[in-house]
């Protein structure tokens, strides 16, 4: 049985939520996704508020998942301990709240969800993820596993897929909100993309008003960040799966643009 899961980019700001309220199912069903995965770390621009959170999933995702602004709305601390489809990355600090993977019950069984977070120019000190999802996967009996890397550099990305290549489904990058076009199956079997890119305004600077990121690197005195207007976009990748044998079988981009 083929299982298809879609993974979706980084989600920024009120004009991303309202393209996961509006768009989010009705994209499900289009395409036949068995499985969604949205990034939600910027729904708040810096963070994600517990009524954001809801929201995402109200739409249609299965689970939530973060990264390096995971604490940026203080308020989500409690609700991630409480809410299992929230999940943040696994090689934070080990007393910080929350879960950084998560044991799903689909109808191809069950489906495991991996949350790292990268160490090239990110901040926090997390620890190494290429030895943390070594410990982790001792422990993850699922056939079917996928995997969340939120970093910025691709390089670190890669070397992550080609580690885990042949012993997850699919390992899939956030955090830079450019796509790229190298969505593919590694040799041994797993659904590979380096970005998946963001969902939020189409004519931005990652999501923000141009001229803000202008401003920035300029030198100029800058201004609080804000979302950009005006038309939005949802990008996306979906990994279809063959739930026998938990091998990747095609992974295609699925982008939308207004």
């Amino acid at each position: 049985m083929e299982f298809k899961v879609l993974a979706v980019g980084d989600v920024v700001g009120t004009p991303g939520l309202e393209r996961i309220r509006r768009n989010l199912r009705q994209l499900k069903r289009k395409i036949g996704a068995d499985f969604v995965v949205v990034n939600g770390e910027n729904a708040a621009v810096v963070g994600i508020t517990p009524d954001q959170a809801e929201d995402i999933l109200d739409a249609g995702a299965d689970c939530i998942t973060m990264g390096n602004h995971t604490w940026g709305k203080r308020e989500i601390v409690n609700y991630m301990d409480d809410c299992p489809q929230i999940i943040r990355p696994a090689n934070y600090a080990p007393q910080v709240p929350g879960r950084g993977w998560q044991i799903f019950d689909t109808k191809a069984g069950d489906v495991a969800v991996i949350d790292l977070i990268g160490r090239c120019n990110m901040d926090y000190g997390p620890d190494n993820p290429f030895l943390m999802i070594e410990k982790i996967l001792k422990e993850v009996k699922a056939k079917i596993i996928l995997v969340e890397i939120h970093a910025e550099a691709t390089s670190e990305k890669l070397a992550l897929g080609y580690l885990l290549d042949g012993r997850v489904s699919a390992v899939w990058g956030t955090h830079t909100h450019v796509p790229t076009a190298d969505a593919q199956v590694l040799p041994k079997g797993t659904g590979y993309v380096t970005d998946l890119g963001m969902t939020g305004p189409k004519h931005s600077v990652l999501g923000i008003k141009p001229e803000l990121s202008i401003q920035k690197f300029r030198g100029d005195l800058t201004d609080r960040y804000r979302w950009a207007d005006g038309p939005t976009k949802l990008e996306a990748v979906l990994f279809t799966i063959d739930s026998a044998t938990g091998k990747c079988l095609k992974a295609e981009r699925v982008d939308e643009w207004e």
